[in-house]
């Protein structure tokens, strides 16, 4: 909402500068947005007269005016077809400037000096009409500075309103406000009843009072086509923003901004029958002012006439009844319409007009009389006719009912911290125009208010603390140090922070990325098939419109921004909770993910460049593992989102905990992501929860170590050797290592060779070669009998 500081002014006579003006407007909750001043940036302009002017002697197409500018008499030539004797117009002397910073000097044209320049609104920058000179009301100084003539010494104050405060969208509602926070008196413009000197009228009927309780409208014949809107009130619009295009429309333009009633005005000659309001019908279509013709459906409401629509309601009006400038007699609508049918509307269409803004936010429905009589008072002054009696239809019942709300004094306190007196609580809310009734039951006191017409926004006990503390002043309040005590937590020795497992990552070269729990249904569809994720009733794009079951479409987002930017290097994760329907409720759990794509190692001069593989991913999982001394189980995993042959499921103690794992070919092409992406995903509580640690001096005798060579089927993986070599050897088996693994020539079909390392050591005595030799054929032995496996 923009609007001229100096045009408040004329509603509430308030003392108070610019700036802190916009002070209290803010303090207020109708935060300002901006400030600029309202004078183009001319200088050197002043009033003059025409006392004479005749044809160019050298060219038919210029006049020779000899001006009265209050000092020396002044002759410029002219070329504007609508300078004539007597009128009063806008003179750039010599060395004055434009608004567009032009510089106007003395100059000879065709052969007669021209002592300065009569200018256009263009030239002074206060319209679009560059067809002619701008005529200056009689009433000006002849010789005063046009600036100080015109009061462009004003500023416009643009706000930035808030949904909920539509009643503040004009001139009136601001001025309430103003008013309210100076304690001054607001004096409205004059909107008596103008009565009617002619009979004519036009029917009016209305279909659905749902979306449209309350319809008035007034014919008013025989207006004056060829008059101007009045250089007070061009200006008046110019400053909030809007620009003049002819009397009838900027006089409804005018009101909606000084009263916030949006208004329209039909060609009364291009209608017929009588106006209907009702819901668009199969198929019709409508040509708007914009020239863009739409297609309504069932729910759209509009107004017609006996051929058809005409406009749609509280949007815009259409084409075919708009006034022209040959229009002679008109149809002056004004309605309350519904402001959930109208944001319905415009968003459907895609229409956000300044009707269409207030009627969503919420007209005041007790406006519509006031708003034509006003209109019609200013449209008689300016371009004359006679105004017919105004039409009305409605419905009382279908118009929003004003629920009573009610204040406690305790409540008032406990919200604001502090004690608001009461007499002020009682001032504030008479101002407010509530009507507040105050009862005291000796253990309470109550105030019970009705909202006003023009506050759809009272609804609740704490929507009347906010009205309160706002005009008291956020200011006013005591800042205090909130008393908050809070126990201390106590430190958990059997589980890791989470910070812990954040910075093992971070020093393993990954990015903590922080993703939305909303996300894209169909990443959810190629990432977690086998699952249905829940879905958001109103989300806020169809990008987030499903919770995430898992943290990988999370890092899947960032990863393709990055490899569209050319990253070749990338290591991410995020632990965050992910939300699983089940058995008709919802699980929530939290993951700890991880994605890896690109190099090995960093680029260097010190070693060759290789691409990570699949236990690239698993050591940093069992890093992962370690840190709260748990030794993962490996297994391969069955998941159609994973490489079927460079991916695992990763369990504790028999439990599956997660997975990791190449993303299935299909997936990553899906996915438009490049081969070679690695994840993983585990239960980040199941895996913080400290394992059992067995603490022991270190040995000072000697360790053995032995090599073993073993074929095993090729389905037998390195972990379950391990474990039957643990079981067997128990506490000896200080260190196991695998060092090689070879198929091919040598080996059957279908087998493996595993090349082995077992460090043994005692920690009381050293170990002799029979001990040693006995363990390690036990060994084979059990890889044998479980395993299938034999040396090689």
């Amino acid at each position: 909402m923009k609007f001229s500081e100096r045009w408040l002014k004329h509603w509430v006579s308030v003392a108070v500068d610019t700036a802190e003006l916009c002070e209290q407007l803010t303090n207020a909750g109708l935060e300002v947005d901006g400030v600029e001043s309202a004078h183009p940036g001319f200088s050197g302009v002043v009033v003059a007269q025409v006392d004479r002017a005749e044809p160019h002697p050298h060219a038919d197409a210029l006049s020779l005016c000899h001006l009265d500018t209050g000092a020396a008499p002044a002759a410029v030539v002219c070329g504007a077809p609508n300078v004539r004797v007597g009128m009063k117009a806008a003179l750039a002397t010599a060395g004055a400037r434009l608004a567009d910073g032009t510089r106007v000097d003395r100059v000879e044209r065709r052969g007669v000096v021209s002592e300065g320049m009569l200018l256009s609104e263009t030239e002074l920058g206060l319209g679009a009409d560059a067809a002619g000179i701008l005529e200056l009301p009689a009433s000006l100084t002849v010789g005063q500075d046009l600036g100080a003539a015109l009061s462009l010494d004003d500023v416009c104050i643009d706000l930035d309103l808030t949904p909920n405060r539509g009643d503040c969208l004009s001139l009136r509602g601001l001025a309430r406000e103003v008013g309210l926070l100076n304690d001054l008196p607001v004096s409205p413009p004059n909107c008596q009843p103008v009565p009617a000197t002619a009979a004519a009228t036009f029917p009016i009927a209305i279909e659905n009072y749902a979306g449209c309780p309350r319809y008035l409208g007034r014919v008013i014949e025989g207006i004056d086509a060829g008059a101007r809107t009045p250089l007070w009130m061009r200006e008046r619009l110019r400053r909030c923003g809007l620009r003049s295009l002819d009397p009838v429309v900027d006089v409804t333009n005018y009101v909606l901004l000084e009263l916030g009633q949006p208004m329209h005005a039909f060609d009364l000659d291009r209608l017929s029958a009588g106006i209907v309001v009702r819901n668009a019908r199969r198929g019709e279509t409508i040509a708007l002012l914009d020239g863009r013709e739409v297609a309504a459906d069932e729910n759209t409401l509009l107004i017609t006439d006996g051929g058809g629509p005409v406009a749609i309601a509280g949007v815009m009006g259409g084409e075919r009844s708009g006034v022209s400038p040959t229009t002679r007699n008109v149809f002056l609508e004004c309605a309350f319409f519904s402001p959930l049918g109208v944001a319905a509307t415009a968003r459907r269409f895609g229409l956000h007009t300044d009707a269409a803004n207030r009627y969503e936010r919420g007209v005041d429905f007790s406006l519509q009389a006031a708003a034509v009589e006003r209109a019609t008072g200013l449209l008689l002054e300016i371009v004359g006719g006679r105004a017919g009696p105004v039409g009305e239809a409605a419905n009382e019942a279908q118009l929003p009912s004003r629920e009573t709300v009610s204040l406690r004094r305790s409540r008032l306190r406990r919200l604001v911290g502090e004690t608001v007196p009461d007499a002020q609580v009682q001032r504030i809310f008479e101002r407010l125009d509530l009507n507040p009734e105050s009862v005291d039951d000796g253990s309470e006191r109550v105030w019970r208010v009705t909202p006003p017409s023009h506050r759809f926004d009272l609804e609740r006990e704490e929507d009347l603390v906010e009205e309160v503390l706002r005009i008291h002043g956020y200011n006013a309040v005591a800042s205090r140090v909130p008393a908050a005590p809070l126990a201390l937590g106590q430190p958990r020795g059997d589980r890791l922070p989470t910070a812990r497992l954040a910075d093992l990552l971070v020093d393993l070269g990954y990015s903590e990325a922080v993703t939305y729990s909303f996300i894209d249904p169909k990443l959810a569809d190629i990432l977690d098939p086998q699952r249905d994720p829940l879905r958001v009733v109103n989300p806020i794009s169809s990008q987030h419109a499903a919770m995430r079951t898992k943290v990988m479409p999370g890092l899947v987002t960032p990863l393709r921004a990055n490899l569209a930017r050319q990253a070749s290097r990338l290591r991410l994760f995020e632990i965050g909770q992910c939300f699983r329907p089940q058995d008709g409720g919802l699980n929530q759990v939290r993951l700890c993910g991880g994605i890896l794509f690109g190099a090995r190692e960093p680029e260097s001069w010190a070693q060759a460049t290789s691409e990570l593989d699949f236990f690239d991913a698993k050591g940093d999982v069992e890093r992962l593992l370690a840190l709260a001394g748990h030794r993962g189980e490996f297994a391969p995993a069955r998941d159609p989102v994973l490489h079927p042959g460079l991916s695992a499921t990763v369990s504790l103690a028999g439990e599956a905990i997660g997975w990791l794992g190449r993303l299935h070919p299909e997936v990553e092409a899906a996915l438009d992501l490049p081969a070679g992406v690695f994840a993983f995903e585990l239960d980040a509580d199941a895996m913080s929860l400290v394992g059992s640690r067995r603490r022991a001096a270190v040995s000072r005798f000697p360790s053995v170590r032995r090599d073993l060579a073993l074929v095993v089927d090729e389905a037998v993986g390195a972990a379950s050797v391990e474990a039957v070599a643990r079981r067997r050897v128990g506490d000896l088996l200080a260190e196991f290592l695998v060092f090689d693994v070879y198929s091919g020539s040598g080996i059957d079909a279908g087998s493996k060779s595993i090349a082995i390392g077992m460090t043994l050591q005692h920690p009381s005595r050293t170990l002799a070669d029979a001990e040693v030799s006995a363990a390690m054929a036990e060994v084979v032995a059990a890889i044998g009998e479980e395993l299938g496996g034999r040396l090689r």
